[in-house]
């Protein structure tokens, strides 16, 4: 039954987007309190994945672009997980010690357990 099947979404971790210049720091956020809820859809088919995605944050630590890189195969999740980490509220990067606009990727598992 559906109604007991535990969720749990993870954070993979936050990578730069390709080689980060010297003296450049990628965006960071805090999972802990950015999370995505699991798509109803999703929960009933049991859909399970990872989601590779790419955010362009501004020096204010708001998402100015969002890119998939990579599907987790299935919609429901890759749309919710760019549109929830997409409103969260970035760390913004640095170059040369001051915030600028920097690409940050975050890989986003979605689990059932």
């Amino acid at each position: 039954m559906l109604t007991s099947t535990r969720w749990m979404s993870v954070i993979g971790g936050l990578l730069v987007c390709g080689a980060a210049a010297a003296g450049e720091v990628p965006a960071s956020f805090d999972a802990a309190k950015c999370k995505a809820e699991y798509p109803k859809a999703s929960l009933m088919n049991e859909e399970q994945g990872t989601v590779s995605m790419s955010f362009l944050v501004g020096p204010d630590g708001s998402v100015i672009e969002s890119k998939l890189e990579k599907t987790s195969g299935f919609k429901n999740l890759d749309k919710a997980a760019i549109k929830s980490i997409s409103a969260c509220k970035f760390k913004p990067g640095t170059k040369d010690g001051a915030p600028a606009q920097t690409w940050a990727k975050v890989d986003y598992a979605w689990k059932l357990d």
